[in-house]
């Protein structure tokens, strides 16, 4: 068995340093990187929103299921690869951390390819689903195709920067989800304006953000790290390489399915009151994003910690970690829901200055901020389960959140209270989710060794 190298720095961090600095030596980056792929997401809208057309708007946002369900493989890869890679290198295995970064790279490509073949392929009856009509179509299609062939590389480097975490380079991931966004800051408003592109110039310039730190990545991989790889002859499917990164990231997969899943039926639902919900639903789900990325970055961010730990037997530490990022996630979650109630109406100003997208933009705001202060807690007791090997549990919970009890309530309180009963479902199922977590982790965790 090859040994994972490991710095002295390293192993004060993972086993020794205080917790509070642990958790903040690893989250900070992690919540940056996070912060930044809130920003990454809210360029395109914010401008194509400075266009002043609501329908561009409603054009992307009625694409975002397809970039979730990118996000919904690059999370299974990076995720599931960053819980396996920890807990390698917990057990000094570098042999396994290897095959990790290699199988998360040809899967992620295999995966993007066959997306960006499929959605060229079936773009009219995909579009014509996601609730597109005769007035937003030809803009939605223009999307679509410039962001289907960037798919490998969109799936790639999120995944790659979850990995790369889980050996303690918190930095170095954060660093590749800078170059990404900066690419698409600087690209958007020339492409979108500059060329008049419209939304085609938004997703032209997430592709090629993407790529850039595509290019980051495989740079650490290949140079920079001693326990990762991309060579070919450390791919393997076998040694529960696979099985073990698809189960440990198999419930944020499901999450992100689902939530697109979710997204073309809330999209279905709101069409029927006109595009301008559509687009106001578009700019809430980014700007909610602050809120909810936050305290995923928290959460993802002291993974690596916990399987860690679990993996070298330290239980007590493991616990210590897992409460005190709870904490910091229900203050932060606080904070930032105080903030986007007072500043709401600034807030959809800021990505488009149509009046009634305004309207329904803010109603939309304060619905969708009513969890905020506590759906950390559902993502830090899901990461708990995946480090201690409950994935099944995690699951569970994913499935009941975005599927099982979001979308019959949509259609539930659509048919009770119509627009105003649907905003509000997101905000119920969170809560029922977070309850139903704390109760399932109360319970995991009676049963660890």
């Amino acid at each position: 068995m090859e040994k994972a190298k490991e710095t002295g720095t390293d192993q004060e961090l993972m086993r020794s340093m205080k917790v509070s600095k642990a958790v903040a030596a690893m989250a900070i980056p992690s919540v940056i990187s996070s912060l930044v792929t809130v920003v990454y997401n809210m360029a395109d809208t914010f401008f194509v929103g400075q266009t002043g057309d609501p329908l561009q708007v409603a054009a992307v946002s009625l694409t975002n299921p397809i970039f979730i369900l990118f996000m919904a493989f690059a999370n299974m890869f990076g995720m599931g690869g960053s819980a396996v890679a920890s807990m390698a290198l917990g057990e000094q295995n570098q042999k396994r951390m290897k095959q990790v970064s290699a199988f998360i790279t040809y899967a992620s490509l295999a995966v993007g390819i066959l997306f960006a073949l499929v959605l060229v392929g079936f773009m009219q009856p995909i579009l014509s689903i996601f609730g597109a009509n005769e007035e937003t179509y030809a803009l939605a299609r223009g999307y679509v195709f410039h962001i289907s062939y960037g798919a490998p590389f969109i799936i790639w480097s999120a995944a790659a920067s979850f990995v790369v975490r889980s050996e303690g380079a918190s930095k170095e991931a954060m660093i590749g989800s800078m170059i990404g966004t900066i690419a698409n800051i600087v690209l958007d408003p020339v492409l979108i304006s500059g060329f008049h592109l419209g939304a085609a110039g938004a997703a032209v310039a997430t592709t090629l953000g993407n790529i850039l730190a595509s290019l980051y990545y495989l740079w650490y991989f290949v140079k920079k790290s001693n326990n990762f790889s991309i060579a070919i002859r450390n791919f393997t499917c076998r040694y529960g390489i696979f099985s073990g990164i698809c189960s440990c990231g198999l419930p944020t997969a499901i999450f992100s399915t689902l939530m697109s899943v979710s997204t073309i039926v809330l999209n279905q639902i709101l069409v029927a009151y006109g595009n301008a919900p559509v687009a106001a639903i578009g700019i809430v789900f980014k700007a909610n994003m602050f809120i909810t990325f936050l305290q995923m970055g928290l959460a993802n961010g002291v993974q690596p910690l916990l399987g860690y730990n679990f993996g070298s037997g330290d239980k007590k530490r493991f616990q210590d970690i897992a409460a005190y990022t709870k904490k910091c996630c229900i203050v932060i979650g606080i904070l930032a829901t105080l903030l986007f109630f007072v500043f709401r109406r600034q807030i959809i100003g800021l990505f488009i200055q149509d009046e009634e997208v305004i309207m329904y933009g803010v109603r939309m705001l304060i619905a969708y901020m009513l969890s905020g202060p506590v759906i950390g807690i559902l993502f830090m007791n899901m990461n708990c389960m995946q480090s201690v090997g409950k994935a099944f549990w995690a699951t569970i919970l994913s499935v009941l959140r975005q599927g099982v009890l979001l979308i019959p309530l949509l259609f539930l309180l659509n048919a009770l209270g119509g627009l105003t009963g649907v905003i509000y479902g997101q905000a119920l199922t969170d809560y029922i989710a977070v309850i139903l977590s704390v109760l399932m982790w109360r319970k995991c965790i009676v049963q660890l060794p």
